[in-house]
């Protein structure tokens, strides 16, 4: 009789850390697609602008599989989003990648030193930061075209998404590191 011993099972292959980030990255872009949408037919078209719903797709990629993932889930996300629906508009959109960089960048670096909450925080914090500079750059040293975006004015009115992102992806990515046990691998 031939041994078997090679082969792997579908649970072993399932267990293994690089298919959960792969498979994870995958979910999180099409939710970071689908997510956004769902804020629109629900509650209308400021819904985007109001809850952020395709920051929270790229932040549960930063904090769950580090700076790779969520870039990818960030820079997929918009595209396809666009492609797909329309959203964000063409003129809205390379803004929209460049801020979900900064924000996968800064809170995968951040929470490699610090909590989730303290790295989470930072995150959007510094990110609106670096963002306006992003702004002001594009606009007053290399001459893009504005379409009437103001930091000051997204952050007022992403209050209540900012607060969602604070409450509740923590918990999203405790759970998650504990069901697919990420950390003990």
């Amino acid at each position: 009789m031939e041994k078997v011993e090679n082969k792997k099972s579908i649970s072993d292959v399932l267990s293994n850390k690089k298919v959960k980030y792969i498979v994870g990255t995958v979910l999180l872009s099409g939710i970071g697609i689908t997510l956004p949408r769902i804020f629109h037919i629900l509650a209308g078209s400021s819904a985007g602008a109001i809850f952020l719903p395709m920051h929270i797709a790229v932040l549960i990629a930063a904090l769950t599989f580090g700076i790779l993932s969520a870039t990818i889930v960030g820079g997929s996300s918009v595209i396809f989003s666009y492609l797909l629906t329309g959203m964000p508009s063409l003129a809205r959109l390379p803004y929209m990648l460049i801020e979900l960089v900064i924000y996968a960048i800064l809170l995968g670096l951040l929470s490699k030193k610090y909590n989730n909450y303290i790295s989470l925080i930072t995150t959007i914090v510094l990110g609106r930061i670096i963002y306006a500079g992003v702004l002001f750059a594009a606009i007053n040293v290399f001459g893009f075209q504005t379409y009437g975006i103001s930091v000051i004015a997204s952050i007022k009115t992403g209050l209540p998404g900012i607060a969602i992102q604070i409450l509740t992806i923590p918990l999203i990515v405790k759970l998650m590191n504990e069901r697919l046990n990420l950390k003990n691998e």
